[in-house]
């Protein structure tokens, strides 16, 4: 989310305080418009479109690390929209702010969604960092939404949209 000029971020409490997280200022708690999973953190920033999703997934033993991130981004794509995955990686997890992390993977994506009930198709590139914890039965997904191009119309003509034509 994009960082407004002489703003400090907030630290904001997730799932009841288990963990913290440092989010852009002028980021809205989806929960205080919608209902949201208990299982997830939803924020999103008014100005951007841009949002970040934290969720609290079961740990999938019979996946191997390194398919793990994809694993869970095709759980949570919509394949309509062609998604195409960009860039996969693993990810040192002695470099991260949580213990306990067995692997950590990150997966960027590009994908045409529409929102609501629009026909407008935007671009949106998608960054995941997957971080797992199999002591706690837990995979924690990161999703980071970042609209590339928004369409005022119903017709697509954003880059994803034009390589595809």
């Amino acid at each position: 989310m994009d960082h407004e000029a002489g703003q400090e971020q907030q630290q904001r409490q997730l799932f009841g305080g288990a963990f913290s997280a440092f989010l852009p200022p002028g980021s809205l708690d989806v929960s205080e418009l919608r209902q949201v999973p208990d299982n997830q953190e939803v924020f999103v920033h008014p100005n951007t479109d841009q949002s970040v999703i934290i969720e609290l997934l079961e740990y999938q033993a019979g996946v191997p690390d390194e398919a793990a991130v994809r694993y869970h981004f095709e759980d949570v794509v919509d394949a309509s929209g062609g998604p195409e995955v960009l860039t996969q990686e693993s990810l040192s997890p002695h470099l991260l702010a949580l213990e306990g992390c067995s692997s950590a993977w990150n997966l960027t994506a590009c994908q045409l969604v529409a929102k609501f009930d629009e026909d407008a198709k935007n671009e949106v590139r998608l960054h995941l960092a997957l971080l797992r914890l199999p002591q706690y039965g837990t995979d924690v997904l990161l999703t980071f939404n970042d609209p590339t191009c928004i369409q005022p119309t119903g017709r697509p003509t954003c880059s994803l949209a034009e390589r595809r034509s």
